[in-house]
């Protein structure tokens, strides 16, 4: 349980949001993607990320395995350690969001109330997108060799074979990356974002 912190008082910044924004030259927003693990997150993640900062956007990505080697670094993969994992992320994105960044997340995040959750902080400029990439797909990647481990049973609970995923009800984009290029998705995810985080 999150032990809510005492004795504390809200400092406003001196610089809006929206001033923020216009320096940069666009929104700040937060593209969320979910999916299975080896769906493809972190390939499209870092593809797009480059390809937006070469536009000129500012873009940052927050990744899974990074985030748990430093932010995250104390917890561990229990049910309740994922869901303050996902909230701990989603309250860095929309910091990044506000300060006119494009934070691009990339997180299995299977549980619908926490992928809510992200989507709460960041508001109005926040993006779902599903990597719909079926099992079978992203088991034969296998990028890591987790599937291998958790099918062995050395990995327990781990999403997709003895722990849930819950599909996205509300995304705003769904992309099966074993049909699609990263090409093809970082185009389509481009012209989503100028649309959505244009001044």
């Amino acid at each position: 349980m999150i032990q809510k912190s005492q004795n504390i008082t809200r400092v406003y910044h001196r610089i809006s949001a929206e001033e923020r924004h216009t320096k940069a030259g666009h929104q700040g927003g937060v593209v969320w993607f979910t999916g299975l693990s080896g769906s493809g997150k972190s390939t499209l993640a870092f593809t797009l990320e480059k390809h937006l900062f070469d536009l000129g956007y500012h873009v940052y990505v927050l990744d899974g395995d990074n985030v748990r080697h430093g932010l995250s670094g104390n917890l561990g993969f229990s049910e309740e350690d994922r869901r303050e994992n996902i909230r701990r992320v989603s309250e860095v994105a929309g910091l990044f969001a506000e300060a006119g960044v494009i934070a691009i997340a990339a997180f299995i995040s299977p549980y619908r109330e926490e992928r809510r959750l992200a989507r709460d902080i960041a508001g109005e400029r926040f993006i779902e997108v599903h990597l719909s990439t079926p099992l079978e797909v992203c088991e034969a990647r296998d990028p890591k060799g987790l599937y291998k481990k958790a099918r062995a049973g050395k990995i327990p609970d781990f999403t997709g074979v003895d722990a849930p995923y819950e599909l996205p009800e509300y995304a705003d984009l769904v992309l099966d990356t074993g049909a699609r290029s990263v090409e093809d998705c970082t185009a389509e995810l481009t012209g989503l974002i100028r649309e959505k985080f244009r001044l």
